[in-house]
């Protein structure tokens, strides 16, 4: 059996993503798929982009690293500009939509949001019809075809479902969980690159990092909105729910 792990939304947290990479590593994972959101919210988006440019095989763009491309007189957005730097911005333009192969004769599609746009926030709990439709295939994907198996990252809410006969996932969050204060990442287990059926499995790791560590990265690094993210780190709830 083949085994793929999963990860996605690092935020330039890099206690996390050292924690995360180790973890993996220690269970003998060689293959390993990021899906966006490399950089923005944490302070070291410039150590994230390499660290994942070095252990992933492939890698999706996020909708922070879509949006980070621009031009802005934002200057919470120019300070991550600067700190990434323009070879890393110009390796952030340069990722693909979406990551699509069969495994254990499933279609398996993973994305940052959803398959039509990095920006269309799908949570766990909305309408049935809204997370169908992640299992469609559109104009930016590598194929039209619906996905048997649908996963992705963007809202930092681990889940799995099984929807009419399908199986929507996402990985959660490494460096910015919202649903509990540790990072979290997929291990997709089948055969690879198979259009036979066979066993397919999936497995959701929480790993511990050193949270205050991240805090005292953030606070040296002199980053915008440090209290809204320090927060974020230390409850695991977004900065906006009461």
């Amino acid at each position: 059996m083949d085994r793929i792990a999963i990860i996605s939304d690092i935020h330039g947290n890099i206690p996390a993503l050292s924690a995360v990479l180790d973890d993996i590593r220690s269970r003998g994972v060689d293959v390993i798929y990021c899906l966006g959101d490399l950089i923005g919210k944490g302070p070291d988006g410039d150590i994230a982009v390499d660290m994942i440019q070095a252990n992933c095989e492939r890698i999706v763009r996020g909708n922070w690293d879509d949006f980070i491309l621009s031009k802005t007189e934002e200057e919470a957005l120019r300070w991550h500009q600067r700190k990434l730097g323009q070879k890393r911005l110009d390796t952030l333009a340069k990722l693909p939509f979406c990551i699509e192969f069969y495994m254990s004769g499933k279609w398996v599609r993973l994305f940052h949001a959803s398959p039509r746009s990095v920006y269309e926030r799908v949570q766990p709990w909305d309408e049935l019809e809204k997370r169908l439709s992640l299992f469609e295939g559109s104009a930016c994907c590598l194929s039209d075809r619906e996905a048997d198996v649908a996963g992705y990252g963007d809202v930092h809410n681990a889940f799995l479902q099984h929807l009419d006969g399908k199986t929507l996932f996402n990985t959660g969050s490494v460096g910015n969980p919202l649903d509990m204060p540790q990072a979290s990442y997929v291990i997709l287990e089948g055969r690879y690159d198979s259009r036979t059926s066979a066993a397919l499995s999936m497995q959701w790791v929480r790993v511990p990092y050193d949270i205050e560590r991240a805090v005292q990265d953030a606070v040296s690094s002199g980053m915008p909105f440090l209290d809204n993210y320090i927060e974020e780190l230390r409850t695991g709830r977004y900065r906006s729910r009461s």
